[in-house]
């Protein structure tokens, strides 16, 4: 089970009402864990064993009562979606490029941010990313996706030759090939994305490259952070207004409130009541996100004091930014 699977469908599993949603993914657990259990048990077989009937004891699903007295799962080629592999597969690449220019930026994942651009390669593209675009918002903690349709005068693209790459597959010719390379304006590149071949006109010869034969990067646009790698493109809205800046600081204060309640003891399902010490900027910060911050910590109320009596807690949410806290469980 990678971390990625993981850390997606936590929410799925602790989260809302015993739904659809909450029960195909328990299901889908309990199914990997179990082929798990079966396809390890040679390598660890006593730590599979344990896994299988603690599994087996819930379900009643196996007659058998040891794992190592139950046959391999059988591959089924018709539960195999290459179409979901790919949307996957654009999630992850689109969301570490984002991730990877927030931490260029230091700019912290819980801090929201508003857009993010995207071009568009291809039709397929578009409906894979756009079919998948919550999930990558999630991730990345981005409001929106802008998909372009067209780059010219948005995004300025360069290209220089692999030679590496070139060396080889054009010999002798790899300087002319790499001089055409050189000039290639952003619609000849646009192209090359596109197709991911172009066949260039050199010194009266035709010569065809790939992607693979060239490295495309895109120049930073003014107030957004651009990335490039292979095929993708992305382009990151820096630009945080007041808004998102009390968004951030709400966020950072729901992961102080859950680490304290994991401090303290509580039970998941504790409800508390929050007492914070008053402060300007936290102040607004909280009132503006008061049902989020609420709903995330299991919090019936969030109450503002000059001074807090009681035990109480020191945290800080910004550079600059501390305040008192404390919790009391109803």
């Amino acid at each position: 089970m990678s971390n990625w699977y993981v850390r997606l469908c936590r929410r799925r599993f602790w989260k809302g009402d015993y739904t659809t949603d909450k029960i195909s993914a328990y299901q889908t657990l309990y199914t990997c864990l179990e082929t798990v259990a079966r396809l390890s048990a040679p390598v660890a077989p006593f730590f599979m064993d344990r896994l299988f009937n603690d599994l087996n004891l819930i379900s009643g699903k196996d007659k058998n009562n040891s794992v190592h007295l139950a046959l391999f799962t059988q591959a089924d080629d018709s539960l195999i979606d290459l179409d979901l592999e790919q949307r996957m597969g654009i999630a992850q690449k689109v969301t570490s490029m984002i991730l990877a220019l927030r931490k260029k930026e230091q700019i912290k994942v819980r801090q929201p941010l508003q857009r993010i651009m995207v071009p568009v390669l291809d039709p397929t593209f578009k409906r894979q990313l756009t079919e998948v675009q919550d999930l990558i918002l999630s991730e990345v903690n981005v409001k929106e996706i802008e998909y372009l349709e067209d780059t010219t005068g948005v995004l300025v693209k360069r290209i220089k030759a692999d030679f590496k790459k070139l060396g080889p597959k054009f010999g002798k010719q790899m300087k002319q090939v790499a001089s055409a390379i050189a000039a290639m304006d952003q619609d000849a590149i646009a192209t090359l994305e596109r197709n991911q071949t172009y066949v260039l006109i050199a010194e009266g010869n035709e010569f065809s490259i790939s992607t693979d034969d060239v490295e495309i990067t895109t120049n930073d646009i003014p107030g957004w952070l651009v990335a490039t790698e292979g095929a993708y493109t992305v382009a990151l809205d820096i630009n945080i207004s007041s808004e998102l800046k009390e968004e951030g600081i709400a966020r950072e204060l729901v992961n102080r409130i859950q680490n304290l309640r994991k401090d303290n003891g509580f039970e998941v399902t504790d409800k508390i009541r929050i007492t914070v010490q008053k402060h300007t900027e936290l102040d607004a910060a909280i009132e503006a996100n008061k049902k989020y911050i609420c709903l995330e910590t299991l919090a019936d109320n969030i109450i503002f004091v000059d001074n807090i009596a009681n035990e109480s807690h020191l945290i800080e949410l910004d550079t600059n930014l501390e305040t008192q806290v404390s919790l009391e469980k109803i």
